[in-house]
């Protein structure tokens, strides 16, 4: 079982959620929330990555479900971090609408695998 598609988006989104929380951290002065979203934006691939060696469909369906509940999470801190002007609109806007791809995959993949 294998979403290389949704796995090849997350690593090169967690990459840009890196480079957030470094920016965050290093010129915005901004400790917790570039924490929490360096967290949340990383591991919806290493649960994808995960996903990749289940022992069962439903092990692989859980891990599915994981990856999309950290891509909310990660959506959430998004909106924080724009709405308390660390991040512009623009900013904001652009890896917003990556993570929401990347949900839209999961979305898709979790109800194909319950189909199966």
């Amino acid at each position: 079982m294998q979403s290389g598609i949704a796995r090849n988006k997350s690593k090169s989104f967690a990459l840009r959620i890196i480079k957030l929380s470094k920016y965050l951290m290093d010129v915005k002065q901004e400790y917790v929330l570039s924490k929490q979203i360096l967290r949340s934006g990383t591991s919806i691939g290493a649960n994808l990555a995960e996903a990749e060696c289940a022992i069962s469909k439903n092990d692989f369906l859980a891990k599915v479900y994981i990856a999309l509940k950290e891509a909310s999470e990660t959506q959430y801190w998004l909106e924080l971090l724009k709405d308390s002007e660390y991040i512009t609109v623009t900013e904001f806007n652009s890896i917003f609408a990556e993570c929401n791809e990347i949900t839209k995959i999961l979305v898709k993949t979790a109800k194909t695998i319950k189909q199966i």
